[in-house]
């Protein structure tokens, strides 16, 4: 499906507004990940992620600082409002995952996958359809990516 499809751009922020970036590329795929750091961050069951090309990010207002995860993976967050909004992973300069909540247009998300469910609250479980008790390696992704491409819930 083309880009158009995705009603993008999409517009994101920090809670006080004081961090805004916007998104210009489809989706990788969505996910909620259940690990217990996730849920120390969102002081909830899982955190909501996009999995974003980086060329498809920018910062359009404001500059975040690192919070949370210091090392080779960070979570970057407004310096003022402390919300996160995105983690860049280790080792995948390609892409950003971007928190769901914080773009402005965010009630249309569905997790197509969800990992370090053996990490989570037994009864926290989303409806994505594929689950997995860590984060898989083994997984093929080229299939996964084009699914989600196709079939992934939209705005």
């Amino acid at each position: 499906m083309a880009d158009d499809d995705w009603k993008l751009p999409w517009a994101g922020g920090c809670r006080c507004d004081r961090v805004r970036f916007r998104v210009t590329a489809a989706p990788l795929i969505g996910f909620a990940c259940h690990c217990t750091g996730c849920q120390r961050m969102t002081a909830s069951a899982y955190s909501l992620n996009l999995a974003i090309p980086s060329a498809g990010f920018e910062l359009v207002a404001g500059e975040p600082v690192i919070g949370g995860l210091h090392g080779p993976t960070r979570h970057y967050h407004c310096e003022h409002c402390k919300a996160w909004l995105y983690t860049r992973p280790e080792g995948n300069d390609a892409m950003i995952n971007v928190r769901v909540s914080a773009l402005d247009d965010h009630m249309w998300f569905v997790p197509w996958i969800e990992v370090f469910t053996g990490e989570g609250y037994p009864w926290a479980r989303t409806r994505a359809r594929h689950s997995f008790v860590d984060n898989p390696t083994d997984v093929p992704w080229e299939p996964m990516v084009e699914a989600y491409a196709r079939l992934g819930a939209r705005p």
